[in-house]
């Protein structure tokens, strides 16, 4: 009988010889597209988000020897199918075949074809406890060197008097260029040590305010394998505690179309590989273990930039008055700002794991060199002001039977504000799924880092409940949806009153096999907002409406060559505006032969909105470790090519090109990114040498 069902299952998953790079591709565009989304914004980097897929694809995790902690990191199961695993490899030994995993409760065969290019059945177990010696000898170099430019003349390059440019914050001193290198030795996830160096647009380089060239350098030293001393990180980290509440590091998902993806699972201390000039630590980082327990000490100081005043009437005490996240340097007033803060964070974190449950408490520092005064306004009176604030927090995760409980509650010194988010995760069997989740966040609750579940950016001033149901009909007919409602009990920037809202998500999916996948989803959101009709001493607030409709299409013509048609729709409607709407409809073509060096991905589309409110965002195909999800908004086209070839066994070049085309604009954009026209290309190439 079981032979019986290997077959089948093995019949079932005969698509996965077509190219395994082409679903790993496709699963990374999913997740950075789910942040796209989420945040709304095309300049994100989202390395860290990826890093652990692209290496897992060429580095297949062994689920015979694979911890809790090492399925967590892929970030593709629930805590429930985690455990599912482990109980059946304690109950029944090693895995003999990868079709074996048809036998667990609560994988359905989409979770196995989710996670399959990523792990590998071997009977010889990988090596728990590595020695830097080991981990020098059998490591690989990997370099990239990537340019980067707009082909068009922005505003801000303009060739003006140096009078000019120095009185002014309208024009760039460096050139349209982006320059990015990355120097890194790895052994597997054991070993790292790199340097990252990145020059935005406008910046200079080896010139004026960037002697040192670059205007943006990174490096970090990584060691993961000690029996005791579990992994220490010297340079840029990132720390990761509980659900977010207290110390989070980079970007996490909330609400996605993965309904049942709602529960943060937290990667302690990994090195810092990205170019996003604010969400890190630098410093150092130690995390010990003995048994079942563990202990994360870190320690950090770094700067950010901050606009500094000054007070006359208290001896001219100096103070910040804003911080800028951007990370630009390119015109007078944002390199005055360049590290005006010294910022130091320290901490530490004690975990008990046993398995199916996890415990947690943490307690960290924040401050900065000099007080942090904003100007006070009604919405954010109960902002962030002062020196430093202390968090504590206390977090836990249990598997109970088919039930995940988890949550953690958090403590801002300063404002002696709380926090708290609690859900559960349940699995009636491998076709249901359901996720529940509710956030408490005072008014006043801050910490420096954070990413708790939320509709709004920030883990602040939020209430929320959140329920969520994944089912899966049949092997090829699944359905994912979610009801979101959410208050926010002081008031919000552009919303001058407590409010509240919802949001409400339908997704069905069509996916008879690996090659084939179509799906319709409907998102509406209801969010607060100030009127635009005001009479300048009272603003009311009205529901802005928003409703997406998207129908996408997935298709394998062959081994080498798949196909992705899209077609998006958005409505906007407001009291006190005309009603909006637009649409983007593209068509993908993705070539990657076998045999051949040579691969391909190309995309035509044509899109109409009222106006930039109506935009829609989109994910695009770029190179490895370059993340583009331009909004499309006006009337017009746009297209890319993206070509990959590789050469020598050991080099991978990338070159790709960007065009859009508006047909109802003579110019784009506004102030120093304005552009005379109506075009607008980019420009990619990217090398990478793995030694």
């Amino acid at each position: 009988m079981m032979r019986l069902l290997l077959f089948f299952l093995a019949v079932s998953l005969s698509g996965f010889s077509f190219s395994q790079e082409q679903v790993k591709n496709a699963i990374i565009q999913q997740r950075v597209e789910f942040i796209s989304e989420q945040l709304e914004n095309e300049q994100i980097d989202l390395t860290d988000v990826t890093e652990v897929l692209v290496f897992r694809f060429e580095h297949p995790l062994n689920l015979n020897s694979a911890k809790w902690e090492d399925l967590q990191e892929l970030f593709l199961l629930s805590d429930l199918q985690i455990n599912d695993l482990i109980v059946h490899r304690d109950a029944f030994g090693k895995f003999i075949s990868i079709y074996e995993l048809q036998s667990l409760k609560y994988w359905s065969l989409s979770t196995i074809n989710l996670v399959l290019p990523f792990v590998r059945v071997d009977d010889k177990l990988d090596q728990l406890h590595v020695s830097l010696k080991e981990a020098f000898k059998d490591g690989k170099f990997e370099m990239f060197l990537r340019y980067q430019r707009i082909r068009e003349d922005k505003n801000g390059y303009a060739d003006v008097s140096d009078s000019i440019l120095e009185n002014s914050n309208s024009y760039y001193y460096g050139n349209p260029d982006r320059y990015y290198t990355r120097l890194r030795f790895k052994y597997r996830s054991n070993l790292s040590i790199g340097v990252t160096a990145e020059k935005d647009p406008g910046e200079q380089f080896f010139q004026g305010a960037q002697k040192n060239g670059f205007d943006f350098y990174s490096a970090h030293a990584f060691y993961k394998g000690g029996k005791y001393i579990k992994s220490v990180a010297l340079g840029d980290y990132q720390i990761q505690i509980g659900q977010g509440l207290n110390l989070w590091s980079g970007f996490a998902f909330s609400k996605t179309a993965d309904a049942t993806n709602v529960k943060r699972s937290a990667n302690t201390l990994r090195p810092y590989t990205s170019v996003d000039e604010t969400r890190f630590l630098r410093g150092a980082a130690v995390d010990l273990g003995v048994g079942d327990f563990s202990l994360t000490l870190f320690g950090s100081s770094k700067g950010v930039d901050g606009t500094i005043n000054s007070d006359t009437l208290l001896n001219e005490i100096e103070f910040a008055s804003s911080i800028n996240l951007t990370g630009f340097h390119r015109t007078n007033s944002e390199i005055e700002r360049k590290d005006g803060l010294r910022e130091n964070i320290g901490g530490a974190n004690f975990r008990y794991s046993k398995r199916s449950l996890q415990l947690g408490v943490a307690a960290t520092y924040q401050g900065y060199d000099r007080d942090f005064i904003r100007d006070t306004l009604p919405y954010n009176r109960y902002d962030f002001r002062g020196r430093s604030t202390m968090g504590i927090s206390a977090d836990y995760s249990w598997v109970f039977r088919n039930f995940n409980f988890f949550g953690e509650t958090g403590y801002a010194s300063h404002s002696k504000s709380w926090a708290n988010v609690h859900g559960v995760l349940f699995s009636l069997d491998s076709r249901v799924a359901m996720s529940m989740v509710y956030r408490n966040y005072q008014r006043a609750y801050h910490t420096f880092y954070n990413a708790g579940f939320a509709e709004a950016s920030r883990t602040q001033n939020e209430k929320g409940l959140y329920t969520g149901l994944k089912v899966n009909f049949t092997r090829a007919f699944s359905l994912n949806g979610y009801v979101d409602v959410f208050k926010f009990p002081w008031l919000r920037y552009q919303v001058d009153a407590p409010s509240q809202g919802h949001e409400y998500l339908v997704q069905p999916s069509y996916k008879p096999s690996r090659g084939f996948e179509v799906y319709f989803r409907f998102r509406e959101q209801v969010r607060p907002k100030n009127s635009r009709d005001s009479d300048g001493t009272v603003t009311n607030i009205e529901d802005v409406q928003q409703r997406n409709y998207r129908l996408n299409l997935s298709y394998a013509v062959s081994e080498s060559v798949r196909l992705k048609s899209r077609v998006e729709y958005v409505s906007i409607n407001r009291r006190s505006n005309e009603p909006e709407g637009g649409f983007v409809v593209s068509q993908d073509v993705i070539y990657k032969p076998k045999s051949s060096p040579f691969s391909f991905a190309l995309r035509y589309a044509l899109f109409d909105t009222d106006s930039y409110d109506s935009r829609i965002y989109t994910y695009e195909n770029n190179a490895l470790y370059v993340f583009s999800a331009p909004a499309y908004y006006y009337r017009g086209s746009r297209a890319y090519v993206l070509i990959r070839y590789k050469f020598l066994r050991r080099f991978d070049l990338w070159a790709r090109y960007a065009t859009s085309i508006f047909s109802n604009r003579d110019s784009i954009g506004t102030g120093a990114e304005g552009i005379i026209g109506n075009s607008r290309s980019d420009i990619t190439i990217q090398l990478r040498m793995k030694l």
